[in-house]
């Protein structure tokens, strides 16, 4: 009887220590169910997402790295009772915002997290856009940018998707209170060339006449629409140029991100230099190559019939204030009042600027 007793004992003790020591790993590494042929949908759905990130923020914003990886962990929040953690590494990316924001872009080091879901762990990098700087002008800034975004992916499943989040930054060395910001996560290349059959062409030596005619053209119109100038095909500045795989395809595809210095977003920071020509960002300048009359008619066809979505994305988008969705929708009229008023004025006015490559 004693054995008996001392055996159950024995046991429960053992399944104690085991449970108490699982619960300590969880606080790093919270284990969640085998889900290796589920499908986080991280680009396919449009629920925001609550983030945390713990690392070294003063680290962080004095040194800014963009070579080595600080030391993190993010945890994902499924639900209020369910979460996912990982350690990851850290750095910042990007030119003029990694330099004047307070929180530069971020790329996040997720190879080795392996989050149980079949599309995230095939992620290696993943980047994403924090509000630059504190107040409520920041978090429109980066709000508008997403429906940036959102809108081209209106005109073509051939663009970058893009997840919105909010995250909580913890302090890891206690010295800073949290702090709260909305931000969106960027699909990876190697997602959208696997989800589009398509492999990347990393080459600065190319420029327009290269892409496909109505590809080039319904990039360049989008830019023009959202009053964003800040690209170029040579050198690749905010563009990425993509071919679909086969052995005799040639057709290059171009598409464009970073539109923070878009006039639809109308960042305080954003000041056009005096070479570019206009003294404020919501002037419209269009950049493509010179196409006739009858092509422009046919390309803004395709934007015309969109024009109720593309309305539709904004209206319906619940974390802008009404009246930051009105600036938004009255800056689109800017264009579509241009194009259901007189096509032949608005294809005048890209005949008379495109560019002759």
């Amino acid at each position: 009887m004693k054995k008996k007793f001392f055996f159950q004992v024995s046991m429960v003790t053992l399944l104690i220590s085991l449970l108490t020591g699982q619960n300590n790993y969880s606080l790093a590494q919270t284990a969640v169910p085998d889900s290796s042929k589920k499908s986080f949908r991280l680009f396919a759905d449009d629920k925001i997402i609550d983030i945390t990130l713990r690392f070294d923020l003063t680290s962080y914003f004095r040194t800014k790295p963009t070579v080595d990886y600080l030391k993190a962990n993010m945890t994902i929040h499924l639900s209020k009772t369910d979460s996912i953690s990982r350690d990851i590494g850290l750095r910042t990316y990007g030119t003029f915002r990694n330099k004047y924001c307070q929180f530069a872009p971020i790329e996040l080091n997720i190879e080795k997290a392996h989050f149980g879901y079949s599309d995230l762990d095939k992620m290696f990098r993943l980047k994403m856009i924090p509000e630059c700087t504190s107040g409520t002008e920041n978090k429109n800034y980066i709000l508008k940018e997403y429906l940036a975004y959102k809108l081209f992916n209106v005109l073509t499943d051939t663009s970058l998707r893009v997840r919105l989040v909010t995250v909580n930054f913890i302090d890891t060395e206690k010295k800073r209170d949290p702090i709260h910001k909305y931000g969106f996560f960027i699909e990876p290349v190697e997602t959208l060339t696997a989800r589009t059959n398509s492999i990347q062409i990393d080459s600065a030596n190319l420029k327009q006449k290269d892409i496909v005619p109505d590809v080039m053209d319904r990039f360049a119109i989008f830019n023009y629409m959202i009053g964003n100038y800040d690209w170029s095909v040579p050198g690749l500045h905010n563009v990425l140029i993509i071919k679909p795989v086969g052995p005799e395809s040639t057709n290059l595809i171009a598409i464009p991100y970073n539109f923070d210095w878009a006039g639809l977003v109308n960042a305080s920071y954003a000041i056009p230099s005096k070479e570019v020509g206009i003294e404020n960002v919501r002037e419209r300048i269009f950049e493509g190559i010179c196409r006739s009359k009858e092509v422009y008619l046919k390309d803004l066809v395709r934007f015309s019939e969109k024009k109720d979505e593309f309305y539709r994305v904004v209206n319906e988008f619940p974390y802008l204030s009404q009246s930051e969705k009105n600036d938004v929708i009255g800056y689109l009229d800017g264009f579509f009042n241009q194009l259901a008023g007189s096509k032949d004025m608005l294809i005048n006015t890209l005949i008379n600027s495109c560019k002759s490559f």
